[in-house]
């Protein structure tokens, strides 16, 4: 049934009462009608379609996700809050945590009015090097599986339809949109397709989006076998599919695949392209009357189809959630602290004044450096940036919760990134975009948060793209200070730069990928050199940049380009001694790093995994001159750290949202705990990662030859050198002490559900720390090796000194393995080896049973 808080046989009730309407709404309409609700209206929106008749479809609104709802406007001016990354929901291993985030998602999407979220992604964590690494919950597919339903589910409890993406395998972005992934049926079903199928078969979600590319020589959006035969025929998916923006290209083959709804629009590979086809006998009419039925299902399910009750009315709605107060909470559940020791005793939490925890190490200077506490990551890059109104920064909150008498100083270190960030007010530019006509005629003004230009499917001032003529940047720069001072252009097109009454730049920037996402989210970059003085009147700054009437702008129907700014540089060198000298003087050292949008974003792989420009360097300087050194990793992939046993304590942070800084300042200094585990394994060096491919060979395949073994799995089939930190590994700030397991047996259910207990374990657990606690009790199955798994999994508090039990289920799915051969899942031989523990490379407590499983 919908996923609505009503008793079962109202949900029946309406179920039947949306079904009618569906029908009699689809005998009312007229091919080219039937097949306008196949394809999109514009870049978000499908519809509206008679509305105010009795076959009203009402406007149907689409966005991106999933750590943030950004409605239909790419722009800084119309704010969104920014929750944790998916990797970060990873960590809380949490599915309440998961459950939350989904409900402020659809509150977010109801305030934005939009209908259905692109989230959750629910791809894997196959390789580090993949750059959308950050928007997936983890390695692992039942954490995946388990994370990703919650949050369907809280998402369609808040009447907005859920988009289980990317079905599948969409495990990279190196020629994501023409990669053909190989894999072969148990890798698939074991692994990629897991995810999906629990979300499918425990949530019904109401949409699903078909990924890009191929898998064994068939794209997503035309994969009969795997669309039609496995998620509608197997699992039930009585939901629409999408396709991923500009990913159908075939008008029979997305019939025949079962795409529902091709975006954006309105030029689709259906439209007049369908219409012709049913009319020359070359597709049936009743099949897009299949399709058709679905899209207006989801219309209905959301509440945009007459005489359709929403599956959650008004009244069922959840109550509203402090969209700041949860992203903090989030972020804190998420942050995972890998090592804590300083002369035999723990580092964190931070003895400001003295504590508890830290009676004699009382800090009373606390000495900050790294770009990142100044200007974090809160969130990652590409099709999932949201703006959110305000960022809370590590180093403003760090110094607004130490109590009076501890200072906190700051030195940023070198700039670990290779372009220019937008510039901005703080950087002394007062900007404001103009666009213009055609006819060169000034058509409306947008003011500027900063140098950052970006209207996606809209323009300001409801402008329209097609009389859109140029875009101009203008304003004033007032030096900050004196010396040479750096201005770049970023974008694709004709660019002129102006700046002091100088041209300093006017001339075509090419785009440097196929990928047309590419050159909207990593364009290329020009720099330029400009003397001037501090508090010298200020001095005019102009940028036009001319719309093509073809190309990027026409294909998506945006605008997106930037005006970078960097001040007077001073010498690495001297930096990184400024930084290792104010820690020399200091109680303490807290030094944050990360990646950049550059290394870690949509739409690229990545080359290496270590951290981008002289981190690795400020780090090993800084824990040198104090050994009582915090290092803060602020990424939403694992990264190198070649200094990670010399300095006192790790603590991985992710990409934590908008309130990510209060919730570092409250886990540094005691007053919330970190209590994430690693969803993903961590490398030690870049030679031991045992599955690194992510670039096709020359015939466009990537063969996904490690088979089901990815992950923690991969570490153990390869018997090489130990990952830096295993899969669920996390310290917290308590000790836990694994007393008992005990395992229960059940039948399996009649049905066949997969996602059916066939035992319950109780794992009692005692916090032997001088704290309130939170643990994440792990069940894996099977013999220790490579084809030991994830079973599952419980989070439990408990305060000092205090005993809980952890209640774990195991579903069948986990004990049953793919028959290629056979084409069918059959039992894994028992008895079923049991191991509970703090990761996968942690186990405290072990048995072994001999479980009822069917034949």
């Amino acid at each position: 049934m919908d996923c609505a808080p009503r008793h079962a046989a109202d949900s029946r009730d309406a179920d039947l009462q949306r079904a009618a309407a569906v029908e009699a709404a689809l005998a009312a309409l007229d091919l080219p009608t039937k097949v306008a609700l196949l394809g999109g209206a514009d870049m978000w929106s499908v519809g509206p379609v008679g509305a105010g008749s009795a076959t009203g479809f009402g406007r149907l609104v689409l966005s991106d996700g999933p750590a943030g709802v950004r409605g239909e406007n790419w722009t800084p001016e119309d704010p969104s809050i920014a929750l944790p990354s998916p990797t970060a929901i990873g960590a809380t291993w949490d599915t309440e945590a998961a459950r939350t985030v989904g409900l402020l998602l659809a509150q977010e999407a109801r305030r934005k009015g939009a209908h259905a979220v692109l989230a959750p992604t629910v791809n894997l964590h196959r390789t580090p090097y993949a750059g959308r690494h950050f928007e997936a919950y983890s390695e692992d597919p039942q954490l995946t599986g388990v994370l990703g339903a919650a949050l369907v589910a809280g998402l369609q409890q808040g009447g907005v339809a859920a988009t289980p993406k990317h079905y599948v395998a969409n495990d990279a972005e190196t020629d994501r949109f023409s990669v053909d992934v190989r894999a072969d049926g148990r890798t698939l079903r074991e692994l990629y397709l897991e995810p999906f199928e629990r979300i499918v078969r425990s949530t019904r979600p109401w949409l699903l989006m078909a990924a890009y590319n191929s898998v064994n020589g068939v794209t997503m959006s035309e994969h009969d076998v795997l669309n039609n035969g496995v998620l509608r025929g197997e699992w039930g998916f009585d939901g629409a599919l999408v396709s991923d923006w500009t990913g159908a290209r075939s008008t029979l083959g997305c019939v025949r695949g079962g795409l529902d709804l091709a975006m954006p629009g309105p030029d689709t590979v259906y439209g007049e392209h369908l219409v012709a086809a049913v009319r020359e006998g070359r597709v049936a009419e009743k099949t897009v009357d299949v399709l058709a039925r679905r899209v207006l299902l989801l219309a209905a399910r959301v509440g945009l189809l007459d005489g359709a009750p929403p599956a959650v009315p008004g009244p069922a709605l959840p109550a509203p959630l402090d969209g700041p107060a949860t992203v903090r909470d989030l972020a804190a559940r998420s942050f995972v602290l890998l090592r804590n020791e300083y002369a035999g005793n723990a580092v964190l939490p931070l003895g400001t004044g003295g504590s508890a925890e830290s009676p004699d190490g009382a800090v009373r200077r606390i000495a900050v450096s790294g770009l990142h506490a100044s200007a974090p990551r809160f969130g990652g890059g590409g099709s999932s940036q949201v703006f959110p109104e305000q960022v809370s920064t590590p180093l403003d909150a760090l110094r607004a919760a130490v109590p009076a008498g501890t200072e906190v100083t700051y030195e940023p270190g070198p700039d670990p990134r290779s372009r220019l960030a937008p510039a901005s007010d703080a950087d002394g530019f007062r900007l404001t975009a103009v666009l213009h006509g055609l006819d060169d005629a000034e058509l409306a003004r947008a003011e500027q948060r900063d140098g950052s230009v970006r209207w996606m499917g809209s323009l300001p001032g409801g402008v329209s793209f097609a009389d859109l003529g140029r875009v101009e940047l203008v304003g004033e720069f007032t030096p900050r200070e004196s010396g040479t001072h750096r201005l770049a252009v970023r974008g694709v097109g004709h660019f002129r730069l102006e700046a002091g009454n100088r041209v300093l730049y006017d001339a075509e920037l090419q785009a440097e990928s196929e990928d047309p996402a590419a050159a909207f989210l990593h364009p290329p970059q020009r720099t330029f050199m400009l003397d001037a003085e501090a508090e010298q009147a200020p001095l005019p700054v102009r940028l036009l940049h001319s719309v093509p009437a073809h190309g990027v702008g026409g294909l998506f129907g945006l605008v997106s380009f930037e005006l970078g700014y960097g001040a007077p540089a001073v010498s690495e060198e001297e930096l990184i001694e400024r930084a290792a000298r104010t820690a020399a003087e200091a109680d303490c050292a807290v030094v944050f790093v990360g990646t950049t949008d550059e290394t870690e974003s949509e739409g690229v792989d990545r080359e290496t995994l270590a951290l981008p420009g002289s981190q690795d360097e400020l780090v090993a300087r800084v824990a040198h001159a104090n050994p009582r050194t915090v290092v803060v990793v602020n990424a939403g992939a694992p990264v190198l750290m070649p200094w990670r046993e010399d300095v006192a304590a790790l603590l991985l942070c992710w990409f934590p949202g908008e309130a990510g800084g209060e919730a570092l300042a409250d886990v540094l200094l005691g007053a919330a705990e970190p209590g994430g585990r690693l969803p993903t394994t961590w490398p030690d060096a870049e030679d031991d990662v045992p599955v690194r491919q992510v670039v096709p060979d020359s015939d466009g395949q990537l063969p996904y030859a490690e088979g089901p073994y990815i992950g923690y799995r991969a570490w153990r089939h390869a018997a090489g050198p130990e990952p830096a930190y295993w899969f669920g590994h996390g310290l917290g700030y308590t000790r836990w002490e694994y007393e008992s397991l005990n395992i229960t047996a059940l039948e399996a259910a009649a049905d066949g559900d997969p996602y059916r207990p066939v035992a319950r374990t109780t794992v009692r657990v005692r916090n032997i720390g001088p704290r309130a606690g939170r643990e994440v009790v792990q069940l894996y199955l099977g013999p220790e090796g490579p084809d030991r798994r994830l079973a599952s999994f419980a989070v439990v508090e408990a305060p000092a000194g205090g005993a809980v039990e952890a209640h774990l289920q195991v579903p069948l799915r986990v004990v049953q393995t793919w028959d290629d051969t056979h084409l069918t899942w059959h039992p894994c031989p028992g008895p079923q080896h049991f191991a509970v523990g703090r990761s996968a490379a942690d186990i405290r407590l072990t048995a072994e049973l001999e479980l009822k499983l069917p034949a």
